[in-house]
């Protein structure tokens, strides 16, 4: 101490009271220099993880080593450090701070590596789990983002060499972009209004800067932290969300970030584009660009970005088309896409050419209905009602009319602003979707048909049992017959053979009353009698089987 007091120029005070010292890169400036001369004439110096770090290093600067004098500063503040502030999170980020304005003297002593190294050995005990994040672990991002760039990126690389898992880096990340780069978002609010029968489009940019957003090194700043944020995003798809990616897009577009990670940027949302929204994709062309020392907001011709909402797509297209997506998430996108059409529509300065580029970039099939797409045409016909002919036909090819619903076919057919060769393919389009949907009821008539007959095929099978046992009754009907016939025949025979007996049989009634046959006659008498008995009982049993058979007949 003696010997630095003794290689300063000690120089008159203004007041000419006493001398003035000047200490020119002093670590810790007077406050760090008027402790430890305390600490050389014995007065007790209390360590705390606010001056920790510059003691330690006006100690080294001082050269106060073990060799001078035991337990000397170097000793006490190193110990101090090792013992109490690497082994809290909490104290490692004081320290943090207050390395902020001792470089270069905090990063030759490790205090920097070894505070990044403790706080991500803290940050490995709560983030490896996967449990949901809790107080401890929300305490733990809040205080990162009090940081300022460079040491939170020192900290995050620590954090991803320890395995870190992304989705707790993404958040660490998101959380420090809000508390750093909110306040300079960019507010565009839009008002129509009617002015001599023409639609006015108002639009005025509000720039939500710092109170020192005027100095030219706030800028810088702000566009290096955008930078170094990009720099370090986590790789994985789901680390980060689309709406936070599309938000740093903006604000690098707003401070003309280089192009390099402008396009990290748009690969990286174009990764998960299917999980944006309409006002996501609303990023306007303003950007703030330096002049001399001062900042001047400069607009290009359209409202809105739409070269790099096309870039976008365009990585999500190929990153969909390596990864062959389902076709359901090529649907989200369509109607992601006509809605965003739809918006930028109404801008008089979008030419028909690019409007008609970001229609057509999806494959033909990833539309299955070109409502969205309609409305988005006919709503920049609206806006543009001095376009060309040439032009109007050429804007409503990219849309597929027989893609359109029943209603929408509808509203074209009267639309005065499609051309003429555009609503004749909508009326033939309708004509062909009437057609089909005749067959296609046709179809579920013949479908409804063949189910119920095969919800009958059990009573058929009964109706093919019932003509089997009439067949049977049939059969038997005709032997019935047959040996009706049979009788009939033997009757005409028995009455033949009576009739050539009636002559005789006269004669044997006379001997019938002679005494001398007149036992043995009466015995043949009994005998015929029975016989005709039994005829009779046969002929009657005949025809009562004949009316049977004409019931069972007349039943049939």
């Amino acid at each position: 101490m003696l010997l630095l007091i003794q290689q300063l120029e000690l120089q008159p005070s203004i007041s000419n009271q006493g001398y003035e010292l000047k200490l020119q890169n002093f670590p810790g400036g007077a406050e760090t220099f008027e402790m430890v001369l305390k600490f050389c004439y014995g007065f007790p110096v209390s360590l705390n993880p606010r001056n920790a770090a510059p003691i330690r290093c006006a100690a080294e600067f001082l050269d106060m080593t073990e060799e001078l004098e035991e337990g000397n500063l170097i000793s006490k503040s190193e110990s101090f450090l090792t013992l109490v502030v690497f082994s809290s999170w909490k104290d490692s980020i004081t320290v943090l701070k207050s390395c902020e304005t001792l470089s270069p003297w905090a990063e030759n002593l490790q205090i920097v590596r070894r505070c990044c190294d403790s706080i991500a050995r803290a940050a490995e005990g709560y983030f490896t789990s996967t449990e949901a994040v809790n107080e401890q672990c929300r305490c733990l991002i809040n205080d990162l983002a009090t940081l300022q760039i460079d040491h939170f990126m020192r900290i995050m690389t620590s954090m991803t060499l320890k395995g870190l898992r992304p989705e707790f880096l993404g958040k660490c990340i998101v959380i420090y972009a809000e508390k750093w780069l909110s306040d300079t978002d960019v507010h565009i609010e839009g008002s129509k209004r009617a002015t001599t029968g023409k639609n006015e489009i108002q639009w005025s940019i509000q720039p939500g800067l710092r109170s020192t957003g005027t100095e030219l090194g706030e800028y810088q700043e702000q566009r290096r932290i955008i930078e170094c944020l990009v720099s370090i995003l986590p790789h994985q798809k789901d680390a980060i969300s689309c709406k936070f990616l599309l938000w740093m897009l903006k604000m690098a577009i707003l401070y003309s970030v280089s192009p390099a990670f402008i396009s990290e940027l748009e690969k990286r949302a174009g990764m998960v584009m299917e999980n944006a929204t309409v006002y996501d994709l609303l990023m306007p062309v303003y950007r703030i660009r330096e002049q001399g020392n001062q900042k001047k907001l400069n607009a290009d011709q359209t409202l809105y970005n739409v070269d790099s909402v096309q870039r976008i797509l365009e990585y999500f297209l190929m990153h969909e088309h390596q990864q062959q997506t389902q076709n359901h998430e090529k649907a989200n996108i369509s109607k992601l896409l006509d809605n965003y059409l739809a918006e930028i529509a109404c801008d008089p300065n979008l030419s028909a050419t690019k409007f008609q580029v970001i229609a057509e970039s999806l494959p033909h099939n990833s539309r299955p209905c070109d409502d969205g797409l309609y409305r988005a045409i006919d709503i920049y016909l609206k806006a543009h009602p001095s376009l060309s002919e040439h032009d109007r036909r050429r804007l409503c090819r990219a849309m597929d009319c027989h893609k359109l619903s029943v209603d929408a076919c509808t509203h074209a057919a009267r639309n005065d602003r499609l051309p003429l060769r555009t609503v004749m393919q909508v009326l033939l389009a309708e004509q062909l979707k009437m057609r089909d949907s005749m067959q296609h009821n046709q179809c579920v008539v013949n479908t409804e048909y063949s189910q119920c007959e095969d919800n009958y095929s059990s009573p058929k099978e009964e109706i093919k049992l019932l003509k089997k046992e009439v067949e049977k009754m049939m059969l038997l009907i005709k032997e019935l017959q047959r040996n009706y016939t049979n009788l009939q025949q033997n009757c005409e025979k028995m009455k033949n053979k009576q009739n050539a007996l009636s002559g005789w049989m006269l004669g044997w009634h006379k001997i019938k009353r002679s005494t001398l046959f007149h036992g043995k006659f009466d015995a043949n008498e009994s005998r015929e009698e029975k016989v005709s008995d039994r005829e009779e009982k046969e002929k009657e049993k005949s025809s009562s089987s004949m009316l049977r058979l004409k019931r069972r007949q007349s039943m049939s």
